[in-house]
């Protein structure tokens, strides 16, 4: 019975939406990390994509005025990891919030002397625990390049680790994962970018763990093979977790 309602309630937000196949190909167009999808995935993409938009609240700040494009071109990059995992992952929040360009946050650091520094920095994008995602749409617009950097993509990966708490790199895993292997592959190869930087792949990944999973993940679905260059076992790990396969995708 609640599955029957659940679809229900699914082909009643499908059925109103204001966006068309058409409205959904010309956004897609606008994005070449799209262009490895079938036909069949991009449809699936669409209705994700018509679901998120349905769920999640937009708001522009700084001045900028959001326009349905706008709204389109970031639920597109936003659902791709979630393509065959499902809109659930994304509960527990419902807010983005998009500057115009990079946005300034103030922070406190405390040193291990326990001397408070205190400062600010430009962000394009930041992903908060059971709070929003906020973005610079200046870099969400020059995302989806395929050029293994997308702050969309790396900002909503940060949601995906925060299912099971403060983002760490450990996601909750699916099912017949071995956590243990993902944590031992996934730390061995932190360590291992911390001192050997790798061709096509942000060295703000050897920030911390969770920007090393964010930033894999931008190469996972942007330049694979960047990804299995530089870390064979990770992707094969990474297809398993989003179970996708972008390497072996059309071409």
């Amino acid at each position: 019975m609640f599955e029957f309602l659940r679809q229900w309630r699914k082909q009643r937000i499908l059925a109103s939406s204001p966006y068309c196949v058409s409205d959904w190909q010309q956004a897609a167009a606008r994005l070449p990390v799209l262009d490895r999808l079938s036909q069949r995935q991009k449809s699936s993409l669409y209705e994700l994509a018509t679901l998120f938009l349905h769920t999640r609240n937009f708001s522009g700040a700084g001045g900028l005025e959001l326009s349905d494009a706008m709204r389109q071109s970031i639920s597109l990059q936003a659902c791709l990891p979630i393509l065959n995992l499902g809109l659930d992952w994304y509960n527990g929040w419902s807010n983005i919030i998009v500057y115009p360009d990079a946005f300034r946050r103030e922070s406190s650091v405390v040193d291990e002397y326990g001397v408070t520094h205190s400062g600010s920095r430009n962000l394009s994008g930041e992903a908060w625990l059971r709070g929003p995602v906020v973005l610079s749409w200046k870099d969400a617009e020059n995302a989806g390049w395929v050029d293994g950097h997308n702050v969309v993509i790396h900002e909503f990966v940060h949601k995906l680790d925060m299912l099971n708490g403060r983002a760490n790199g450990f996601p909750p895993m699916q099912h017949g994962m071995n956590p243990r292997a993902w944590s031992r592959l996934m730390s061995e190869a932190f360590e291992d970018f911390r001192l050997n930087p790798k061709v096509g792949l942000d060295r703000y990944g050897a920030t911390d763990p969770a920007e090393f999973f964010a930033v894999l993940s931008e190469v996972f679905f942007e330049t694979p093979d960047n990804l299995i260059a530089a870390y064979p076992q990770l992707y094969t790990l990474m297809t398993q977790f989003y179970l996708q396969d972008p390497s072996g995708r059309q071409q």
